[in-house]
Protein backbone atom coordinates (compact mmCIF):
# COMPACT_ATOMS: atom_id res chain seq x y z
CA UNK A 1 0.00 0.00 0.00
CA UNK A 2 3.10 2.35 0.85
CA UNK A 3 3.98 2.05 -3.03
CA UNK A 4 0.62 2.96 -4.27
CA UNK A 5 0.13 5.99 -1.96
CA UNK A 6 3.46 7.62 -2.84
CA UNK A 7 3.66 7.13 -6.23
CA UNK A 8 0.68 8.69 -7.96
CA UNK A 9 1.51 7.09 -11.68
CA UNK A 10 0.71 3.58 -9.66
CA UNK A 11 -2.37 1.61 -10.78
CA UNK A 12 -3.21 1.39 -7.29
CA UNK A 13 -2.65 4.85 -6.21
CA UNK A 14 -6.52 6.13 -5.56
CA UNK A 15 -7.24 2.32 -3.91
CA UNK A 16 -3.95 3.20 -1.81
CA UNK A 17 -5.48 6.73 -0.97
CA UNK A 18 -8.57 5.59 -0.37
CA UNK A 19 -7.35 2.71 2.49
CA UNK A 20 -5.30 5.30 3.88
CA UNK A 21 -8.45 7.43 4.50
CA UNK A 22 -10.63 4.10 5.84
CA UNK A 23 -7.50 3.13 7.90
CA UNK A 24 -5.89 6.19 9.17
CA UNK A 25 -2.64 5.96 10.60
CA UNK A 26 -0.11 5.05 12.23
CA UNK A 27 0.45 1.69 10.28
CA UNK A 28 2.66 -0.99 11.84
CA UNK A 29 5.18 -2.54 9.67
CA UNK A 30 8.60 -4.01 9.90
CA UNK A 31 11.64 -2.81 8.39
CA UNK A 32 11.82 -5.29 5.17
CA UNK A 33 9.01 -3.62 4.14
CA UNK A 34 10.72 0.21 4.48
CA UNK A 35 13.65 -1.46 2.56
CA UNK A 36 11.50 -2.80 -0.10
CA UNK A 37 9.51 0.24 -0.52
CA UNK A 38 12.64 2.37 -1.11
CA UNK A 39 13.60 0.02 -3.28
CA UNK A 40 10.53 0.61 -4.86
CA UNK A 41 9.62 4.04 -5.18
CA UNK A 42 12.95 5.06 -6.29
CA UNK A 43 14.53 8.38 -5.53
CA UNK A 44 11.57 9.99 -6.36
CA UNK A 45 9.60 8.82 -3.61
CA UNK A 46 12.29 8.33 -1.21
CA UNK A 47 11.62 11.60 0.52
CA UNK A 48 7.93 11.09 1.13
CA UNK A 49 8.59 7.23 2.37
CA UNK A 50 10.96 8.15 5.21
CA UNK A 51 9.00 11.35 6.08
CA UNK A 52 6.29 9.02 6.46
CA UNK A 53 8.65 7.11 9.27
CA UNK A 54 9.93 10.79 10.68
CA UNK A 55 5.80 11.58 10.81
CA UNK A 56 5.45 8.54 12.42
CA UNK A 57 2.29 7.73 10.13
CA UNK A 58 4.62 3.94 9.94
CA UNK A 59 5.83 2.51 13.16
CA UNK A 60 8.11 -0.38 12.90
CA UNK A 61 6.56 -2.89 15.55
CA UNK A 62 8.82 -6.58 14.61
CA UNK A 63 11.66 -7.37 16.12
CA UNK A 64 13.72 -9.87 13.17
CA UNK A 65 16.39 -10.58 15.59
CA UNK A 66 13.47 -11.98 17.98
CA UNK A 67 11.26 -13.60 15.51
CA UNK A 68 13.91 -15.18 12.70
CA UNK A 69 12.84 -18.80 13.57
CA UNK A 70 9.60 -18.62 12.53
CA UNK A 71 10.74 -15.87 9.74
CA UNK A 72 12.66 -18.63 8.50
CA UNK A 73 9.85 -21.54 8.60
CA UNK A 74 7.48 -19.59 6.58
CA UNK A 75 10.43 -18.17 4.24
CA UNK A 76 11.13 -22.43 4.13
CA UNK A 77 7.37 -23.01 3.43
CA UNK A 78 6.80 -20.93 1.15
CA UNK A 79 10.06 -21.09 -1.17
CA UNK A 80 7.86 -22.03 -4.43
CA UNK A 81 5.89 -19.01 -4.17
CA UNK A 82 8.42 -17.38 -3.39
CA UNK A 83 7.55 -15.70 -0.28
CA UNK A 84 9.95 -12.53 0.32
CA UNK A 85 11.56 -11.60 3.20
CA UNK A 86 9.23 -8.77 3.85
CA UNK A 87 6.33 -10.83 3.23
CA UNK A 88 6.97 -13.23 5.86
CA UNK A 89 7.75 -10.74 8.36
CA UNK A 90 4.37 -9.43 7.38
CA UNK A 91 2.93 -13.04 7.80
CA UNK A 92 4.86 -13.38 11.13
CA UNK A 93 3.45 -9.48 12.42
CA UNK A 94 -0.05 -10.61 12.11
CA UNK A 95 0.34 -13.93 14.25
CA UNK A 96 2.06 -12.06 17.50
CA UNK A 97 0.03 -8.59 17.10
CA UNK A 98 -3.98 -7.93 17.81
CA UNK A 99 -6.62 -7.53 15.44
CA UNK A 100 -3.89 -7.54 12.41
CA UNK A 101 -4.96 -6.20 8.57
CA UNK A 102 -2.72 -6.37 5.77
CA UNK A 103 -3.36 -3.57 3.51
CA UNK A 104 -1.99 -4.79 0.23
CA UNK A 105 -1.94 -5.35 -3.08
CA UNK A 106 0.21 -8.13 -3.43
CA UNK A 107 -1.98 -11.18 -4.03
CA UNK A 108 0.48 -13.54 -3.10
CA UNK A 109 -1.27 -13.09 0.79
CA UNK A 110 -3.89 -14.92 -0.57
CA UNK A 111 -1.67 -18.02 -0.41
CA UNK A 112 -0.30 -17.22 3.03
CA UNK A 113 -1.46 -18.88 6.26
CA UNK A 114 -0.87 -17.32 9.58
CA UNK A 115 -0.31 -19.59 11.91
CA UNK A 116 -0.01 -22.50 9.37
CA UNK A 117 -4.23 -22.72 8.46
CA UNK A 118 -5.95 -19.29 9.20
CA UNK A 119 -5.73 -16.40 6.25
CA UNK A 120 -4.37 -13.40 6.34
CA UNK A 121 -6.54 -10.60 7.43
CA UNK A 122 -6.29 -8.22 4.25
CA UNK A 123 -7.62 -5.97 2.46
CA UNK A 124 -6.84 -5.94 -1.18
CA UNK A 125 -7.77 -4.26 -4.13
Amino acid sequence: MLVGLIRRDDQFHLWAVARARQFPAPWLTCEAVVSEGLFLVGAAGRKALLGFLQRGLINIRFDLASELEPVLRLLEKYANVPMSLADACVVRMTEVLGDPIVLTTDKDFRIYRRHSRQTVPCVMP
